[in-house]
C-alpha cells in the first residue's frame, strides 16, 4: 500500500482528497502546515507529498525547498491555477509535477499514480531490466533509481531520473516532448506545459560535457531533446 502524504492548510479540500485517497487503496496522513508537513515528509514513511503553494506561515515553495535539501521524496504541487510563476518555480525547485486547483481527487489520484509507477520498483524486473544503462559517461541503474556520471553520482529527482532514462534508452535520437511528457511524467503534454523544458534545463547543468565541451543533452529546435552519444 502507497503511503501519500497531503500538506495543505484547507481541512475540508485534505478531507475530501484523504477519503477519495483512501477509497482507492492508498494510506493517508496530513499536516496542515508547511511546518509540520515538512518534518512529516521527511520521516522517510512516504512514497509522495501532495503539497499545496498557498499556506500561511511557511508556503509550500520554502516547504518544498526544506524538503529538497534532504529528500528526493517525490512531491507533486498543487498550485493556483493560471498562476505560472509559482509552477516554474516549484519545478525549478524539484517538484515532480504540479496539478492546477480546483481539481477533482480523480484527476488528483490520476497524477500521484502516474509519478508512482515510475518511481516504485515492482520486482517484476526480467533479467536484461536489471543490468545497467550506459551512454558515454552515464550509467543508469533503472531498478535501483540510481545514476552516475563519470562515476560520480547524479543527485537526481524522481521525475528527472524518468526523463533521463526515457533519453537514455534513445541516445543518438531526437525525441519529442510530447513523448518525454507520456513516457517520464505518465501523462500527456497540456498546452503550452513548460515542465519538460524547466526539469530538461535542471538535468543539463547537473550532467558533464563531452569531449567537444558540449553538453551531452542537446536541444531539437520545435522537436525535443537529444542525449549525444559520444
Amino acid at each position: 500500500m502507497s503511503k501519500v502524504l497531503l500538506i495543505d492548510d484547507d481541512i475540508e479540500l485534505v478531507g475530501m482528497f484523504q477519503e477519495y485517497l483512501e477509497q482507492e487503496g492508498f494510506s493517508v496522513r496530513t499536516a496542515n502546515d508547511g511546518d509540520s508537513g515538512a518534518r512529516e515528509a521527511l520521516s522517510g514513511q512516504y512514497a509522495i507529498a501532495v503539497l499545496d503553494v498557498m499556506m500561511p506561515r511557511m508556503n509550500g515553495l520554502e516547504t518544498l525547498r526544506r524538503i529538497r535539501a534532504a529528500s528526493h521524496l517525490p512531491v507533486l504541487m498543487l498550485t493556483a491555477r493560471g498562476d505560472d510563476t509559482d509552477r516554474i518555480v516549484g519545478l525549478e525547485l524539484g517538484a515532480d509535477d504540479y496539478v492546477a486547483k480546483p481539481c477533482t481527487p480523480r484527476e488528483l489520484t490520476a497524477r500521484i499514480r502516474a509519478i508512482l509507477r515510475r518511481t516504485q520498483n515492482t520486482g517484476n524486473e526480467n533479467n536484461a531490466s536489471v543490468q545497467p544503462l550506459s551512454v558515454g559517461q552515464l550509467t543508469m541503474w533503472p531498478e535501483q533509481r540510481r545514476a552516475t556520471w563519470a562515476g560520480n553520482a547524479l543527485e537526481l529527482t524522481s521525475t528527472e531520473f524518468n526523463l533521463l532514462e526515457v533519453l537514455a534508452r534513445n541516445a543518438g535520437k531526437q525525441v519529442s516532448k510530447s513523448t518525454l511528457s507520456e513516457q517520464g511524467l505518465g501523462r500527456p503534454m497540456a498546452r503550452f506545459d513548460r515542465n519538460i523544458d524547466v526539469h530538461l534545463s535542471s538535468l543539463r547543468h547537473k550532467l558533464g560535457t563531452i569531449a567537444d565541451g558540449r553538453s551531452c543533452l542537446q536541444t531539437v529546435y520545435r522537436m525535443g531533446y537529444q542525449l549525444i552519444k559520444e
